[in-house]
C-alpha cells in the first residue's frame, strides 16, 4: 500500500529577489515535507523568509530554483492562470489583514470561492461555515461593520468553505489583541479538528506554534530546526 503525497513538499527550494544593489537571497535551499493532516508551526525572527516560505508553497510566488509540489501536484512550473486553478481548489490561505471584500457582506464574503468553484449552493454552504464561527448573527454585515476579530473569523470561514486540502495562515492572529488572538487561534485548531486539512501555520508566537504537531525553525532563509511537539 502507497503512502499518501505529501500535502506539501519542497525540494532545495530558493527564492531570490533582484534589487539595484545586489540579488537579496530571501529562501536559501529549504526541503520540507509536510504529511497529510499535520499541523505545521514555522517559526522564526522577522525577516527569516516565514512568509516568502509560505507564498512559494502555496504558490503565490514562484520560487528561483528547486521544485514544490503540494497534495500530489507540481506546481513548479504551472502559469498563472493554472495556479489560480490550482488553489481555488487545494488552497485556503488567512493573512494577518484578513483581505476581505469591503463591498460585500460577510455572506457574500464566504460564498465568493464557492461561486468560482461552481458549487450550486454556495450560499447555504457559506452561511453554515460562518455559523462554526460563530457568526450565525451577522451574515448581513459589511467588514466595515465588523470587529477585528469578526473580521478574521469571516476570513477563517471562508478560507475553509471550499475544504482545501491544506489550509495555509500567515500570521492569523498578528492583527488582534491578545484574547481576541486566542478565540482565533483556539477556532483555527477547531476547524483543523473538524475538516483534517493541513494546517501550514506562521507565527512569531512560541505558545501558538507549540499547539502544532510540528514546529519548523527558520533563520537566513534555511531551515534550522525541525521538531515534533511532545503532548
Amino acid at each position: 500500500m502507497h503512502n499518501p503525497p505529501a500535502a506539501i513538499h519542497l525540494e532545495d527550494v530558493t527564492l531570490t529577489l533582484s534589487s539595484s544593489a545586489a540579488p537579496v537571497h530571501i529562501l536559501n535551499g529549504v526541503t520540507l515535507a509536510v504529511p497529510q493532516g499535520q499541523t505545521v508551526a514555522l517559526l522564526g525572527p522577522s525577516g527569516s523568509g516565514k512568509s516568502s516560505l509560505l507564498m512559494v508553497a502555496a504558490g503565490l510566488e514562484s520560487a528561483t530554483a528547486g521544485r514544490v509540489a503540494v497534495a500530489g501536484t507540481d506546481i513548479t512550473r504551472l502559469g498563472e492562470d493554472a495556479l489560480a486553478r490550482f488553489r481555488r481548489g487545494t488552497v485556503g490561505i488567512v493573512f494577518q489583514s484578513f483581505h476581505l471584500i469591503p463591498t460585500m457582506t460577510a455572506l457574500e464574503n464566504v460564498a465568493v470561492p464557492l461561486e468560482l468553484a461552481g458549487a450550486p449552493d454556495a450560499f447555504d454552504r457559506a452561511k453554515a461555515e460562518l455559523v462554526a464561527v460563530g457568526l450565525g448573527a451577522r451574515l448581513e454585515h459589511y467588514p466595515g461593520q465588523l470587529s477585528g476579530g469578526e473580521q478574521q473569523r469571516v476570513a477563517l470561514a471562508r478560507a475553509i468553505a471550499p475544504r482545501p486540502k491544506v489550509l495555509f495562515a500567515d500570521e492569523p492572529t498578528g492583527n488582534l489583541d491578545g484574547a481576541t488572538g486566542a478565540e482565533i487561534s483556539d477556532l483555527l485548531f477547531a476547524l483543523h479538528a473538524r475538516t483534517g486539512t493541513t494546517l501550514f501555520l506562521v507565527t512569531h508566537e512560541e505558545a501558538l506554534a507549540r499547539r502544532c504537531q510540528r514546529i519548523v525553525r527558520l533563520k537566513d532563509g534555511r531551515i534550522v530546526t525541525d521538531d515534533l511537539v511532545s503532548a
